[in-house]
């Protein structure tokens, strides 16, 4: 097996999510990943990853000002975004953050100008879509199994009186239900369909207080202000002339229910929560030669459960820092780069604007469409 150059990274950021990234860029993707260092506002609690994963815990600005740091992983809540990713893209070090890129689109573009200037990579999560479901059908999509694509349709359903009192980010800027959760979702349908032109949209507010139900927490029994979106009905028109619909409710007492399908001119996709890696992806066509039935009107309809299209079938977060790691080695774009996070964002932010304005509202931004990741 041939040995590749490791990046050097320096975790930002020792909250819940840090967990899975440090285990999964320690151990499946260290042969491009060589994590050093861990910062946190709260030193303890880098210093309890550091322990655990057997590397540095440092304060903020001395990780983003340590020459020995080539890529920061930002893991910060949506508010701390801007001023980590510039600070370390001024340093000279690659960036790889959590979603959303920031809570700005202006901001945003401004990062991802700064990163082509200083010929540094910038990308976001979600990298969920360089999973085995959305890449198998991506790949499906590519072969032509369901024909031309005319249409899509995605729903989901959160619940925000768990999700907001277990995360606290979710009640500050850009932790609203479009932002922090809408963008798997939007994320995916880019990275299949290419780029969005215009959205119209519904978005609604309707609860701005919650009960802090968790024991947990300092807040438990508590009244919280919530103050951000959790109900979106967007009606979207790509750029290639694919209309579809999305639509958000995380007023609900149940967690993560969604059906999300791409409707062709030989058949449909059905696909799972696009913010897990793997998942079944079933394809459903049919034959329109009336000789092939008894009743001209009773097509026979085949289904195909599709072959997981690369090895990341679990929660496989990390992948984005690595295929960064890669791509440098290969001198090509990565995959997660901040160009489509900046689309995705801009889309995100036009849905907002459009509830305010209930008028079509055009993006301002393009971006490429990741090619197919068989894995690294």
């Amino acid at each position: 097996m041939a040995e590749h150059r490791r990046l050097k990274v320096g975790v930002v950021g020792a909250g819940h999510i840090s967990t899975i990234y440090l285990t999964n860029m320690t151990t499946t993707f260290s042969d491009y990943l060589d994590v050093r260092a861990v910062s946190a506002t709260r030193i303890e609690s880098a210093q309890k990853q550091a322990d655990k994963y057997g590397i540095r815990a440092m304060t903020t600005p001395d990780l983003l000002a340590d020459p020995e740091i080539e890529l920061v992983v930002n893991l910060t809540p949506v508010p701390a975004h801007y001023d980590i990713i510039k600070t370390a893209l001024t340093n000279g070090k690659h960036v790889y953050t959590e979603k959303v890129i920031t809570d700005d689109l202006d901001k945003a573009k401004e990062l991802l100008a700064l990163a082509k200037e200083k010929g540094l990579y910038l990308a976001s999560a979600p990298d969920t879509f360089l999973g085995s479901a959305l890449q198998s059908a991506k790949k499906a999509l590519e072969e032509g199994a369901i024909g031309e694509v005319t249409s899509f349709s995605a729903t989901a359903s959160r619940n925000n009186w768990l999700m907001l009192s277990a995360y606290s980010f979710l009640r500050m800027p850009g932790g609203g239900t479009c932002l922090d959760y809408g963008v798997y979702y939007l994320t995916a349908i880019v990275s299949l369909l290419g780029a969005v032109d215009e959205v119209c949209a519904i978005v609604k507010a309707p609860f701005k207080k919650h009960v802090c139900i968790n024991p947990l927490a300092k807040e438990y029994g508590q009244e919280m202000d919530t103050p951000n979106e959790s109900e979106v009905a967007a009606l979207l028109q790509m750029k290639s002339g694919v209309m579809g619909t999305f639509t958000l409710d995380a007023d609900t007492g149940v967690m993560d229910r969604n059906t999300f399908i791409l409707h062709g001119t030989k058949g449909v996709m059905l696909l799972e929560n696009p913010n897990n890696f793997g998942g079944t992806v079933k394809v459903y066509t049919g034959e329109n030669d009336p000789a092939l039935y008894p009743d001209w009107w009773e097509q026979k309809v085949e289904e195909e459960i599709l072959a997981p299209a690369n090895p990341y079938t679990e929660n496989s977060r990390g992948v984005g820092p690595a295929d960064i790691a890669a791509s440098l080695e290969k001198g090509v774009p990565c995959h997660a780069d901040a160009q489509l996070a900046v689309h995705v964002l801009d889309v995100l932010t036009s849905m907002i604007r459009s509830g305010g304005t209930h008028a079509f509202e055009k993006t301002t931004t393009d971006c490429a469409v990741p090619e197919f990741f068989p894995g690294l």
